[in-house]
Protein backbone atom coordinates (compact mmCIF):
# COMPACT_ATOMS: atom_id res chain seq x y z
CA UNK A 1 0.00 0.00 0.00
CA UNK A 2 1.04 3.42 -0.75
CA UNK A 3 3.05 4.81 2.11
CA UNK A 4 1.68 8.44 1.91
CA UNK A 5 -1.35 9.46 4.18
CA UNK A 6 -4.47 10.47 2.85
CA UNK A 7 -4.00 14.30 3.06
CA UNK A 8 -0.52 13.72 1.18
CA UNK A 9 -2.46 11.88 -1.40
CA UNK A 10 -4.95 14.84 -2.05
CA UNK A 11 -2.27 17.20 -1.89
CA UNK A 12 0.23 16.00 -4.59
CA UNK A 13 -2.93 14.91 -6.77
CA UNK A 14 -4.27 18.28 -6.64
CA UNK A 15 -7.37 17.18 -5.60
CA UNK A 16 -7.85 20.46 -3.46
CA UNK A 17 -10.35 23.39 -3.22
CA UNK A 18 -10.72 26.24 -0.89
CA UNK A 19 -14.18 28.18 -1.16
CA UNK A 20 -15.36 31.33 0.37
CA UNK A 21 -18.84 30.30 0.48
CA UNK A 22 -21.59 28.60 -1.58
CA UNK A 23 -25.48 29.25 -2.28
CA UNK A 24 -26.91 25.01 -1.43
CA UNK A 25 -25.17 22.25 -0.44
CA UNK A 26 -25.98 21.01 -4.01
CA UNK A 27 -23.05 23.48 -5.19
CA UNK A 28 -20.75 22.63 -2.12
CA UNK A 29 -20.67 18.93 -3.69
CA UNK A 30 -20.32 20.15 -6.96
CA UNK A 31 -17.66 22.22 -6.56
CA UNK A 32 -15.96 19.38 -3.98
CA UNK A 33 -16.05 16.93 -6.65
CA UNK A 34 -14.35 19.26 -9.60
CA UNK A 35 -10.78 18.66 -8.79
CA UNK A 36 -11.89 15.32 -9.46
CA UNK A 37 -13.23 15.92 -12.75
CA UNK A 38 -10.08 17.80 -13.84
CA UNK A 39 -7.64 15.27 -13.09
CA UNK A 40 -9.63 12.49 -14.68
CA UNK A 41 -10.64 10.62 -11.36
CA UNK A 42 -14.51 10.94 -12.40
CA UNK A 43 -17.01 11.90 -14.72
CA UNK A 44 -18.05 15.47 -14.84
CA UNK A 45 -21.20 14.62 -13.57
CA UNK A 46 -20.38 12.48 -11.32
CA UNK A 47 -21.54 14.82 -8.20
CA UNK A 48 -25.13 14.14 -9.49
CA UNK A 49 -25.36 10.99 -7.99
CA UNK A 50 -24.00 11.48 -4.38
CA UNK A 51 -26.71 15.02 -4.69
CA UNK A 52 -29.59 12.47 -5.76
CA UNK A 53 -28.43 9.95 -2.87
CA UNK A 54 -28.66 12.70 -0.01
CA UNK A 55 -32.22 13.58 -1.62
CA UNK A 56 -32.96 10.03 -1.10
CA UNK A 57 -31.56 9.10 2.20
CA UNK A 58 -30.59 12.16 3.92
CA UNK A 59 -27.55 13.86 5.03
CA UNK A 60 -25.77 10.71 5.50
CA UNK A 61 -22.49 12.00 4.61
CA UNK A 62 -22.47 14.92 7.32
CA UNK A 63 -20.64 14.22 10.21
CA UNK A 64 -19.95 15.94 13.64
CA UNK A 65 -17.11 19.09 13.41
CA UNK A 66 -18.66 20.55 10.35
CA UNK A 67 -17.18 17.28 8.09
CA UNK A 68 -18.89 16.04 5.14
CA UNK A 69 -17.84 12.71 2.97
CA UNK A 70 -19.87 13.11 -0.41
CA UNK A 71 -19.47 10.00 -1.66
CA UNK A 72 -22.60 8.12 -3.16
CA UNK A 73 -24.20 4.20 -2.07
CA UNK A 74 -25.32 3.39 -5.80
CA UNK A 75 -22.76 1.88 -7.93
CA UNK A 76 -21.29 4.83 -9.14
CA UNK A 77 -21.36 5.73 -12.79
CA UNK A 78 -18.33 7.56 -13.51
CA UNK A 79 -15.87 6.64 -11.24
CA UNK A 80 -12.39 5.94 -13.29
CA UNK A 81 -10.07 5.93 -10.08
CA UNK A 82 -9.87 5.82 -6.41
CA UNK A 83 -9.23 8.78 -4.66
CA UNK A 84 -10.30 11.61 -2.06
CA UNK A 85 -10.41 15.24 -2.78
CA UNK A 86 -10.74 18.36 -0.29
CA UNK A 87 -12.68 20.98 -0.29
CA UNK A 88 -12.69 23.94 2.69
CA UNK A 89 -15.56 26.44 2.30
CA UNK A 90 -15.40 29.58 5.02
CA UNK A 91 -19.22 30.03 5.31
CA UNK A 92 -21.70 27.02 7.20
CA UNK A 93 -23.24 24.32 4.35
CA UNK A 94 -26.39 23.51 5.34
CA UNK A 95 -27.91 20.72 4.65
CA UNK A 96 -31.07 20.23 6.79
CA UNK A 97 -31.90 17.87 9.58
CA UNK A 98 -31.61 14.30 9.65
CA UNK A 99 -34.06 11.79 10.60
CA UNK A 100 -33.55 12.62 14.00
CA UNK A 101 -33.95 16.12 13.71
CA UNK A 102 -30.35 16.85 14.09
CA UNK A 103 -29.09 19.73 12.24
CA UNK A 104 -26.76 18.62 9.64
CA UNK A 105 -23.46 21.76 8.62
CA UNK A 106 -20.38 21.12 7.12
CA UNK A 107 -16.86 23.61 6.19
CA UNK A 108 -14.82 20.41 5.22
CA UNK A 109 -15.72 18.40 2.42
CA UNK A 110 -13.69 14.67 1.68
CA UNK A 111 -15.54 13.61 -1.68
CA UNK A 112 -14.97 10.24 -2.30
CA UNK A 113 -14.31 8.19 -5.70
CA UNK A 114 -13.92 4.51 -5.58
CA UNK A 115 -12.83 1.34 -7.86
CA UNK A 116 -10.25 -0.16 -5.79
CA UNK A 117 -11.66 -2.01 -2.39
CA UNK A 118 -8.60 -2.13 -0.81
CA UNK A 119 -7.44 1.67 -1.56
CA UNK A 120 -11.15 2.86 -1.10
CA UNK A 121 -10.68 0.89 2.61
CA UNK A 122 -7.30 2.46 3.63
CA UNK A 123 -8.34 6.20 2.70
CA UNK A 124 -12.07 4.98 4.67
CA UNK A 125 -10.34 4.30 7.25
CA UNK A 126 -7.38 7.12 7.27
CA UNK A 127 -10.25 9.44 7.40
CA UNK A 128 -12.03 8.31 10.06
CA UNK A 129 -8.45 8.93 11.90
CA UNK A 130 -8.79 12.77 10.50
CA UNK A 131 -12.72 13.00 11.77
CA UNK A 132 -11.83 12.00 15.24
CA UNK A 133 -8.66 14.36 15.29
CA UNK A 134 -10.71 17.94 16.21
CA UNK A 135 -7.42 19.53 16.50
CA UNK A 136 -6.58 18.55 13.18
CA UNK A 137 -9.76 19.53 11.87
CA UNK A 138 -9.78 22.78 13.51
CA UNK A 139 -6.42 23.71 11.66
CA UNK A 140 -7.77 22.36 8.28
CA UNK A 141 -10.62 24.58 8.47
CA UNK A 142 -7.92 27.48 8.43
CA UNK A 143 -6.52 25.76 5.79
CA UNK A 144 -6.00 28.53 2.29
CA UNK A 145 -3.50 26.22 0.35
CA UNK A 146 -2.29 22.81 -0.31
CA UNK A 147 0.71 23.61 2.36
CA UNK A 148 -1.92 24.59 5.11
CA UNK A 149 -2.98 20.87 4.88
CA UNK A 150 0.05 19.29 5.05
CA UNK A 151 1.19 21.51 8.26
CA UNK A 152 -1.61 21.18 9.75
CA UNK A 153 -1.44 17.80 9.36
CA UNK A 154 2.37 17.73 10.58
CA UNK A 155 1.40 19.68 13.67
CA UNK A 156 -1.59 17.40 14.51
CA UNK A 157 -0.80 14.10 13.21
CA UNK A 158 -3.26 11.57 13.72
CA UNK A 159 -2.73 8.95 16.87
CA UNK A 160 -1.38 5.86 15.47
CA UNK A 161 -3.18 2.33 16.00
CA UNK A 162 -1.43 -0.37 17.49
CA UNK A 163 -2.18 -3.42 15.05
Amino acid sequence: MDEKTVLQRIVERRHVKFVDSVDSWEEAVRLSCEPLVETGYTAPDYYKQIVDCVKKYGPYMVFDHYVAMPHTQENAVGAYKTAVGFMRVKNIVDFGTDEDGEKKEAKLFFPLVAVNPEEHLENMQQLMEIFMNEPLLDALMEADTPEDILRAEAEHPPMEDDF
